[in-house]
């Protein structure tokens, strides 16, 4: 043991007057460089942990959310299933995935009932989100227009989307029906009516404005390219199990 010690105390005065002999701005320049690649690697590591898998389906009422939720996690459409009152929260690998093989990363899929006393809920899900899937009905697309436009207008305005530049994909649901309008008829009438929103909104004294940041440019009409974050437009029927462009906006913010 002793022997131990003594050996430790050369090394050390070794290192020592070794250190010595180097000049001040190597050895300056030398610690900068590790103090650095350290920090590097630190930010890295936590961001590969802080990396979210969370999807969160939102939309109004009567959508079709449950559909494509149960869609995505067992190829099932559950006919019959009742409105959702309370978030459906389940971590899987998607369906059309389950007989890959090989390391799939599951996805953490988030049903939030679209019932506008139920939304509230959203923000429980929203910090945490890598994207977020907002159906429309198709079919009924006209008739809820303008509580379409608005609810996504909220989230469009909320800090932990604009912030965060959370991916927004606006889901254009039962597109099988023969009379549901084109999901370029729907983005069109949604960007009109979001305009119309922003200019009301814009004229309200800020002691009233509930939305965290205004939306679009100054002086031009909205259009969805104006918001800070992604926001793309997809056709879906989650009856037939035509899920794949969700499923792909699903696997692009969360890798397998």
């Amino acid at each position: 043991m002793e022997q131990w010690k003594n050996e430790a105390k050369q090394w050390l005065q070794q290192g020592i007057e070794y250190a010595h002999q180097i000049p001040p701005t190597q050895l300056y320049a030398a610690a900068t460089v590790l103090l650095l690649t350290t920090l590097f690697l630190l930010i890295v590591r936590l961001f590969k942990r802080t990396k979210s898998n969370t999807i969160v389906l939102t939309g109004l009422t009567g959508s079709g959310k449950t559909v494509l939720f149960y869609q995505l996690q067992d190829g099932s459409s559950h006919q019959g299933t009742v409105t959702s009152m309370e978030p459906n929260d389940e971590t899987f690998i998607l369906h059309s995935e389950s007989s890959k093989k090989g390391k799939i990363k599951p996805v953490h899929l988030v049903d939030v009932p679209g019932h506008s006393r139920l939304r509230p809920k959203l923000d429980e899900f929203l910090p945490q989100a890598a994207g977020i899937v907002f159906v429309v009905d198709a079919l009924e697309f006209l008739p809820n227009l303008r509580g379409v436009s608005e609810y996504l207008y909220d989230i469009l305005t909320k800090a932990s989307v604009v912030k965060r530049k959370v991916p927004v994909l606006i889901c254009c649901n039962k597109t099988d029906k023969v009379t549901a309008h084109t999901k370029d008829f729907i983005r069109k009438q949604l960007e009109k009516e979001i305009e119309k929103l922003r200019v009301s909104r814009s004229g309200i004294s800020e002691a009233d404005v509930a939305n965290e940041f205004t939306l679009g440019i100054p002086g031009e009409l909205f259009t969805f390219s104006h918001c800070s974050n992604k926001v793309t437009i997809a056709e879906s029927s989650g009856l037939t199990g035509e899920i794949s462009q969700v499923e792909q906006f699903i696997r692009e913010h969360v890798k397998p």
